[in-house]
């Protein structure tokens, strides 16, 4: 092991349902475990235990305000430097955090994954490539009313509710402009 080199880290963005995530896994699947590390930003979201059930529920999460950005530049930066980190566990029924977390290892290659992943000019900066995967919006609104139907047990009105209140809005105000930043776009 050089730990001379810094790890490589590649930011993959794209709106919700773009395909972020199999994109992501077939680069993974490409690749010897014992290089490359995964990071979903979706286990950055804040711990909203200090609230109650039906307040957490009328948070907007699809709003950067809704991620702690400054736990994941401190555990990119440890991972950074070739130091273990706790990921954080985030239960997405119950809107919070878990007591336990998961250990990640310092790898050579490290993905970041998630629409905000490119939001961050301070992250960004820890970069080396920064990936964004376009998708037109009919597809991923069917794709992800689909994952919120079969995995988190959604009806389609609150799903619908919910992309015309805020995932729609907030896509184009925080999401959409960071494909500028992207040195790839996949389409």
């Amino acid at each position: 092991d050089n730990h001379m080199n810094k790890p490589l880290l590649i930011g993959i963005s794209g709106g919700t349902g773009s395909g972020k995530t199999r994109f992501t896994n077939e680069l993974i699947s490409r690749f010897d475990d014992n290089y490359l590390i995964c990071i979903s930003k979706d286990s950055y979201y804040k711990d909203l235990s200090d609230l109650d059930y039906n307040q957490r529920c009328k948070v907007n999460f699809d709003s950067p305000d809704s991620i702690d950005f400054s736990d994941l530049l401190h555990d990119l930066e440890n991972l950074m430097n070739y130091n273990t980190i706790d990921i954080p566990i985030y239960n997405f029924k119950q809107h919070k955090r878990m007591n336990e977390s998961n250990k990640l290892e310092p790898k050579p290659i490290i993905l970041l994954e998630g629409i905000f992943s490119l939001y961050k000019s301070e992250i960004r900066a820890l970069m080396d490539l920064k990936i964004f995967v376009d998708t037109p919006a009919d597809i991923r609104i069917l794709r992800r009313a689909i994952r919120d139907i079969n995995k988190r047990e959604r009806t389609i009105e609150s799903i619908s509710d919910q992309y015309l209140k805020t995932v729609r809005p907030m896509h184009q105000k925080y999401v959409e402009p960071t494909k500028f930043y992207a040195d790839i776009i996949v389409p």
